[in-house]
């Protein structure tokens, strides 16, 4: 009897080995038959699944997604099961920031995607995420409910501190990247932003250190 193949788990398998080739030499430098050698399959096979390179790499980009989103929910779980919101809103921006070998490839190539997005017409023409909203609608959230509870600053803007802290992480991210700063100043940087929005300690927040 023939094998039964699992597609989604073949998709995973290529969009794995176009994240490590990409890793190593940038996303815009690999092509389709660099991927199908990384994942040791056949540049035909890598073609049926996706047809052209625009949509492995929008695929790739989902497959990257899932993963941070997965990453930043066992951040907060792994401290205790009863997470404030402040814990979990610094759980989230630890999470994109570069501190280890994952986090630097997603934020290397999600930076990379969002610049090909720019100029290359496929990309340009596919929403860049489903919901590009969804990291700030979280944080938004977590702030109002602090306000709520009595833990956060009533007359900051929960919104606006949200795209603030979001858009801190995602610069920083960058920086260490590129060797600017050191991890362990981008944290502090975020802590000291997060102290002045939260104003009742949070000691469930300890755990989410990534340095």
């Amino acid at each position: 009897m023939p094998k039964r193949v699992d597609h989604e788990e073949r998709r995973a398998q290529i969009a794995e080995a176009l994240i490590r080739v990409a890793g190593r030499r940038g996303l815009h430098a690999v092509g389709m038959r660099d991927v199908a050698a990384e994942a040791g399959v056949s540049l035909r096979l890598v073609q049926y699944y996706f047809e052209t390179k625009g949509r492995l790499l929008f695929y790739c980009l989902r497959h990257l997604t899932d993963g941070f989103t997965a990453r930043a929910g066992v951040r907060p779980a792994a401290s205790g099961p009863h997470q404030g919101p402040r814990a979990m809103a610094q759980a989230l921006l630890l999470a994109s920031l570069p501190t280890d070998e994952e986090s630097r490839t997603f934020h290397l190539l999600y930076s990379s995607y969002a610049i090909l997005s720019v100029t290359d017409e496929t990309l340009a023409a596919q929403p860049f995420v489903d919901d590009p909203d969804a990291a700030e609608n979280t944080v938004t959230a977590l702030v109002e409910r602090a306000q709520a509870e009595g833990s956060a600053d009533p007359g900051v803007d929960a919104r606006i501190e949200a795209i603030s802290l979001l858009a801190m992480a995602a610069a920083m991210g960058t920086g260490i990247l590129v060797g600017q700063r050191s991890a362990e100043s981008a944290v502090a940087v975020l802590r000291h932003h997060l102290d002045r929005i939260f104003t009742t300690a949070d000691t469930s927040a300890r755990g989410t250190d990534p340095t």
